[in-house]
């Protein structure tokens, strides 16, 4: 598997989060209205793909002059900083600096050596990159073109928006035996025109592709690895891990396009490992593989073959005791 960064810059708000699986589903709707694209049907993308996955689509990350902004790892706070010569006091001061720092930021110069010694972020610094508000909207019968309900029936919507200068990293892994950067490119080129997720036909969810590179995402981290950094939310698999740090990520997931006004557009939750969960594999070998986790299936009763992403693309990293 070859890794690649995809730099995109947002054109509008975004009704739904920029997160690997969600773009994973809407990489292979593309596979599915664009045949021509690949020669290939999704069925054959997906054939050896509970095993060998053909593509992996890491969540969107923000990345400035200085590096990628990455979320903090999900761990305890004596595995963040050395608290070990600190008294109570001390401790409590630190503990409340670090719940506040949710970001990090990473480059090939400032590589995940030691989580212990790394520039954590507070999540006033991201607010400069990516703001939260709630949209307005009412409900509308169809039938009559007029609003029902008391007060013309408003609900808020949650949407982000991002800086007009901000630009975005998302990462890739291809089996290139399977598919082409080149083709990914092009699809991700039509998901920014069309709109990604929620609310895209009213506007939402466009972005360009500013550009695509070949990236070594073991640069980002230690060549002493023992554990693997996720970039996305994974199913892990079963009985590899001595040691597992996330925070569960419920997928209350729900059928897209034309799927989305069929009889039951509801699929079946999944709980995951959030992005930034970090992992200690039995065998070290793991980490060598660039992705971890499992094909998640038996997710619908509509459409019974449905396939979500449950992988990650890693960072391997040291984890210090």
């Amino acid at each position: 598997m070859r890794t690649y960064e995809i730099i995109i810059k947002p054109q509008s708000a975004f009704g739904t989060p920029l997160k690997g699986d969600t773009l994973f589903g809407q990489f292979c709707w593309q596979v599915i209205y664009n045949p021509s694209l690949f020669n290939k049907t999704l069925k054959d993308l997906l054939k050896n793909y509970n095993e060998n996955p053909f593509i992996v689509i890491s969540s969107a990350y923000p990345k400035n002059d200085k590096g990628y902004i990455l979320k903090r790892p999900e761990l305890p706070s004596f595995l963040l900083r050395d608290l070990s010569s600190l008294g109570k006091k001390e401790i409590s001061i630190k503990k409340k600096e670090l719940k506040n720092k949710r970001w990090m930021l990473v480059s090939k110069d400032k590589p995940i050596k030691s989580f212990k010694n790394i520039e954590y972020l507070s999540s006033e610094y991201i607010k400069e990159y990516i703001k939260e508000y709630l949209q307005t909207h009412n409900k509308i019968n169809r039938i009559t073109n007029k609003t029902e309900g008391e007060k013309f029936a408003p609900f808020s919507v949650s949407q982000e928006v991002y800086h007009e200068e901000i630009e975005l990293v998302i990462f890739v892994g291809i089996d290139e035996t399977v598919i082409t950067i080149e083709q990914v490119k092009e699809s991700f080129i039509k998901i920014g025109e069309f709109g990604f997720g929620k609310d895209s036909s009213t506007g939402l969810g466009k972005f360009k592709v500013l550009q695509i590179s070949e990236i070594e995402l073991s640069a980002l981290g230690s060549s002493e690895s023992n554990a693997c950094y996720t970039l996305s939310p994974c199913v892990p698999e079963k009985n590899i891990y001595s040691k597992m740090f996330f925070t569960p990520f419920i997928r209350f997931g729900k059928h897209g396009d034309i799927l989305a006004k069929s009889k039951n557009p509801f699929k079946n939750p999944v709980i995951m490992a959030d992005e930034s969960a970090v992992f200690v594999p039995k065998n070290k070998d793991i980490i060598n593989r660039k992705f971890v986790g499992t094909a998640i299936y038996n997710l619908s009763k509509s459409q019974p073959e449905t396939v979500s992403q449950g992988y990650s693309l890693i960072i391997p990293v040291k984890l210090e005791e």
